[in-house]
């Protein structure tokens, strides 16, 4: 029996060790990121992995002016909180209509939706931008909040279904036998049921909208609408590539982002898991 102990314990060890090793693995470019981002431009060059011998702050401060940290900062959170919005209202509405009235035609549009996750984005970028001109959605935040939904619908949509599958019929129907109007069920029954799977898609889409480079590259070229992934861009041209300065950029953007992970990470274990099983 000691010797089951002694080897359980043992392979406990190993595979605890195992995972520290690979988070420290996955924690190095967050050190490279944080440690040149107050380093002078020559020492980046001279030795990216030693400590800094003194902290440039100044990087941050000159990154934050060229930049234009606080234009920038808006718009993203206006296209990111605008953009989860639409996700969020339409995805629970379409899903739960798709669950509770489970027809033909609901069933092949569900199947859509779950089709069109597997489509890559590079495919459309040309028929995207010729419809995105004729609907004039080209440099227009609305435009661009208009393609997130259409993009993140389908993995909304998903979510959501299963989710919804999970909440016992019974509770509608008593709804309605007190006199509960349907959207009176949605609003006030079902959408409150759907808050764990709520918040695991707004995190889910705010890591993706608030990172996103490509699709606002294409969608916003005036410089007033440039988001913090576009404007650090701005620091790497044909000739030049200021490092020192694009990583302070990029401690300064990712830092909102991170912080709002951290505090709302726990909802999407619990999202997936309420979601994994019909009750």
């Amino acid at each position: 029996m000691k010797t089951i102990n002694r080897t359980l314990r043992a392979r406990t060890w190993t595979l605890e060790g195992a995972a520290i090793l690979l988070a420290l693995v996955f924690l190095v470019p967050f050190y490279f990121l944080l440690v040149n981002s107050v380093k002078p431009y020559a020492d980046i060059l001279l030795d990216a992995a030693a400590l800094p011998k003194a902290l440039n702050w100044h990087n941050y401060s000159k990154a934050f002016d060229v930049m234009n940290f606080p234009r920038a900062f808006r718009n993203s959170i206006v296209i990111t909180v605008s953009s989860i919005l639409g996700l969020t209202l339409f995805g629970s509405m379409a899903a739960y209509r798709m669950v509770r009235k489970p027809s033909l035609y609901n069933r092949i549009l569900f199947a859509v939706f779950v089709a069109a996750m597997v489509i890559p984005f590079q495919s459309i970028m040309i028929p995207l931008m010729k419809v995105g001109s004729w609907f004039h959605l080209v440099n227009s935040i609305p435009g661009i909040w208009v393609c997130y939904i259409g993009f993140g619908s389908s993995m909304t949509i998903f979510l959501y279904h299963g989710f919804v599958k999970s909440i016992p019929l019974e509770i509608e129907e008593a709804a309605v036998v007190d006199g509960c109007s349907p959207y009176g069920v949605f609003w006030r029954i079902v959408f409150p049921l759907l808050k764990p799977m709520t918040m695991t898609i707004i995190i889910l889409n705010s890591l993706w909208i608030w990172n996103d480079f490509l699709l606002p590259q294409l969608m916003l070229s005036r410089a007033g609408l440039r988001t913090i992934p576009l404007s650090t861009f701005s620091f790497f041209g044909q000739y030049t590539k200021q490092w020192d300065l694009a990583l302070a950029g990029l401690v300064m953007g990712v830092l909102p982002i991170v912080i709002f992970f951290l505090f709302l990470q726990k909802h999407i274990i619990e999202g997936i898991t309420a979601g994994s099983v019909k009750g």
